[in-house]
C-alpha cells in the first residue's frame, strides 16, 4: 500500500529530471563541436605494402633526402676580380659537418685560412650536405628534381653605390634584391624564394649592378631541399 503523496512527489521528480536533461539533448543536435588544437597531416607520396603502416616513400633518415648547404664571403674583393665577365658573386668558406673535405678541398683552404690542427672551420657555422655546393664556382648544383629553398643576405658597408643581386638559375634571374640607401653605412640586399629544379640544374648569385667593398664575411649564401618530386 503507497503512503499518500507518494505519487505526484514522483512525477515531479522525474519532470525535473527530463527538464535538465532536454536543453543538452538539444545542444548536441543543433550546435557543432569545437574541438580545440593543431593537426599535422602526414601523406605518403609513395605507398608501400609495410604492414605496420609505419613506412614512408621518403624517410627522414634518408641520406638523398639530406640536401642543405650555407656559405659567407670571407674575402673583400670584388666579383669582377674573381670571375671577370661572369659577375658571380663567390662564397669560399664551405664546409662539411665534421671537418670533412668539400668539393672545393679542405675547409678553409680555398680562404687561406687557419682552421687549427684538427681542420675544424673558425667560428662560423657553414654546412654542404651532400656536398652539392660547388665552392670552386660557388654554385650549387641540384642532386634530384625537387623543391629546394633559397635564400641570400648580401651586405654594402660605407658604400653609397646601390647594387642589385639575383639569385639565378640556370643562367636565368629568378628573383633580384637592391640596397641603395645612401644615408646608411650598412645595408644588404636579401630575399628568398622556393624553385622547382631538374637534376643538374644550377642556382648561384650575380651581382648585376654596384660593388661589394666592404662586405667582408657579413654576406650569406644557403639553400636545402624543402622535398624531392
Amino acid at each position: 500500500m503507497r503512503g499518500p503523496g507518494l505519487g505526484p512527489a514522483l512525477g515531479l521528480l522525474l519532470l525535473l529530471l527530463l527538464g535538465a536533461a532536454w536543453p543538452a539533448c538539444g545542444q548536441n543536435e543543433t550546435e557543432p563541436i569545437v574541438l580545440e588544437g593543431k593537426c599535422l597531416v602526414v601523406c605518403d607520396s609513395n605507398p608501400t605494402s609495410d604492414p605496420t603502416g609505419t613506412a614512408l616513400g621518403i624517410s627522414v633518415r634518408s641520406g638523398s633526402a639530406k640536401v642543405a648547404f650555407s656559405a659567407i664571403r670571407s674575402t673583400n674583393h670584388e666579383p669582377s676580380e674573381m670571375s671577370n665577365r661572369t659577375m658571380i658573386i663567390y662564397f669560399d668558406q664551405v664546409g662539411r659537418p665534421g671537418g670533412g673535405e668539400g668539393p672545393g678541398g679542405p675547409p678553409g683552404a680555398a680562404a687561406g685560412l687557419d682552421g687549427g690542427a684538427d681542420g675544424a672551420l673558425p667560428s662560423q657555422v657553414l654546412v654542404n650536405i651532400g656536398s652539392n655546393f660547388d665552392s670552386e664556382r660557388s654554385t650549387f648544383i641540384a642532386p634530384r628534381k625537387g623543391i629546394y629553398s633559397f635564400n641570400f643576405h648580401v651586405v654594402k658597408v660605407y658604400n653609397r653605390q646601390t647594387i642589385q643581386v639575383s639569385l639565378m638559375l640556370n643562367g636565368w634571374p629568378v628573383i633580384s634584391a637592391f640596397a641603395g640607401d645612401q644615408d646608411v653605412t650598412r645595408e644588404a640586399a636579401s630575399n628568398g624564394v622556393l624553385i622547382q629544379m631538374e637534376k643538374g640544374d644550377r642556382a648561384y648569385l650575380k651581382l648585376e649592378r654596384g660593388n661589394l667593398m666592404g662586405g667582408w664575411k657579413y654576406s650569406t649564401f644557403s639553400g636545402f631541399l624543402v622535398f624531392p618530386l
